[in-house]
């Protein structure tokens, strides 16, 4: 009887360190481009778009050129087409890593800038401070 509860100990043990490394493995930092170079790891990298560099989009490939926050600029790709809003966002934080000098990205996210925010003067003319 003993024998059964030690190995059944031992399989909730196993299964608690196992995903505990899965989802350990789920959490990725920001940074920028010189620490996703640094550590070769998965990495969110938040900047802005170039847009004095090339933008393209072939064989389903989107290439653009980011500066991100340190003032780096280097070259995203991502396997997809271009996000909703690039033109106008206000901030882009790519996931992704640096594969043969570039930052190749799974995920693109864009921050647009908020239609329901207006700037100061309209707050004064408002007369809501």
């Amino acid at each position: 009887m003993k024998k059964k509860y030690i190995i059944g100990a031992a399989v909730a043990v196993a299964a608690l360190v196992i995903a505990f490394f899965a989802l350990d493995t789920k959490q990725i930092a920001y940074g920028t481009f010189d620490m996703a170079q640094q550590t070769g790891r998965m990495v969110q990298v938040r900047g802005t778009w170039d847009k004095e560099k090339p933008t393209s989009f072939d064989n389903h490939t989107f290439t653009f050129y980011m500066r991100d926050d340190s003032a780096r600029i280097m070259q995203v790709t991502y396997d997809g087409g271009k996000p909703n809003n690039f033109e106008i966002s206000k901030e882009i934080v790519c996931k992704g890593k640096i594969q043969d000098g570039a930052f190749h990205a799974t995920d693109i996210l864009t921050k647009c800038p908020s239609k329901y925010q207006g700037t100061a003067e309209d707050v004064k003319k408002s007369g809501s401070y």
